[in-house]
């Protein structure tokens, strides 16, 4: 039977030997959700260096999305763009490694920097060429105020309006955006949040309600049809 503890060994092994192959501009983590320790979920890390980060660092977005959603709704994420704080540009891949129960216990990280091959993107198509629609890059953070400062500049980018011209509607989807990209599990998120729109905390649990309610609604139509 193989165990937690197993997974994460061979995990390790299997990081290990991927930072091998692919060398120094290789890196890969693992990011382990069976201790429910946000602030310091980064349980194993080769060639740090490519994002500053060291093993006991926070989350990512990607592990803040996997701990807000159900087990069913996540998918393995292959061959997307992200950036670094120091603007080098990755090629990365996520995949959700489950357990019992079909629960996601680890993350696997792989973030290959190209930034040297950009320039030269015609010749080597094939190497860097990625599937995700994004326009924009995920930026990798370093810890949960990094990452909710992330999560609220591209809430803001996709109401495209500054606070002080938005209306209900518009704090509504805002408040959504953070909702399903898992920053109200944040600590003191909502806090931030309800300052940075300028709204009571009263105010944004009705918006989350509006938001949840929506949803389900959504699940009804869906069920029905």
């Amino acid at each position: 039977m193989i165990t937690t503890k197993n997974t994460l060994k061979f995990l390790i092994q299997l990081a290990d030997a991927l930072a091998a192959e692919f060398g120094s501009n290789c890196e890969v983590t693992i990011h382990d959700l069976t201790k429910q320790d946000l602030d310091n979920s980064l349980a194993y890390i080769v060639n740090g260096h490519i994002t500053k980060r060291n093993q006991g660092d926070g989350p990512s977005a990607v592990v803040v999305e996997a701990l807000s959603k159900e087990s069913h709704q996540l998918e393995d994420k292959l061959s997307y763009l992200t950036t670094t704080k120091d603007g080098r540009i990755l090629k990365s891949s996520t995949i959700y490694v489950r357990g019992e129960g079909d629960q996601v216990q680890y993350i696997l990280g792989i973030n290959f920097d190209i930034t040297r091959f950009v320039d030269f993107e015609l010749g080597i198509k094939d190497l860097i060429a990625t599937q995700s629609s994004e326009k924009k890059p995920r930026k990798i953070t370093n810890n949960v105020n990094d990452l909710l400062e992330e999560l609220i500049e591209s809430a803001l980018e996709l109401v495209h309006k500054p606070v002080g011209l938005m209306n209900k509607s518009d704090k509504v989807e805002f408040v959504r955006y953070l909702n399903d990209a898992g920053a109200f599990l944040i600590t003191k998120s909502s806090d931030k949040v309800a300052k940075f729109l300028g709204i009571s905390k009263f105010t944004l649990y009705s918006y989350l309600d509006i938001c949840k309610m929506a949803e389900t609604d959504k699940e009804t139509n869906k069920n029905e049809d």
